[in-house]
């Protein structure tokens, strides 16, 4: 009552695709790691690699659809997992600033300088 090998044939396009960029896109990111000099964490090695691999699956579906030549398909698909990290980062850091100046807006800022109550006072 072993389970019966998948068969790549009755896999969808689209599945098989979307992993084979997934692949490519963590490869590119793990050549990346392994040709940099710099120490690292396993944990943030998966978070880049994870990160190369989503980017790339979402890579490969839109080339698949305006990029005719496969290898130059692969190419993009690589290229966007090697440059993921970076990009995703850049997007997070404007998203955080971008939510920060929207919220500080409707907060109203009171005067600091009498916030501790530090007033002069009457004597008698």
């Amino acid at each position: 009552m072993s389970a019966s090998p998948i068969d790549p044939d009755t896999l969808p396009t689209e599945v098989k695709d979307g992993l084979i960029a997934s692949v490519l896109g963590g490869l590119a990111m793990v050549a990346r790691l392994l040709l940099s000099a710099e120490p690292v964490t396993l944990p943030w090695v998966f978070r880049r690699v994870a990160a190369a691999s989503i980017t790339a699956l979402f890579c490969g579906m839109l080339a698949k659809e305006y990029i005719a030549s496969v290898p130059i398909q692969f190419c993009a698909v690589g290229a966007a997992g090697y440059a993921a990290p970076e990009c995703l980062d850049y997007l997070l850091k404007f998203l955080k600033q971008r939510a920060e100046k929207e919220l500080g807006k409707g907060a109203p800022k009171g005067d600091k300088r009498n916030a501790k109550g530090n007033r002069k006072r009457r004597r008698a």
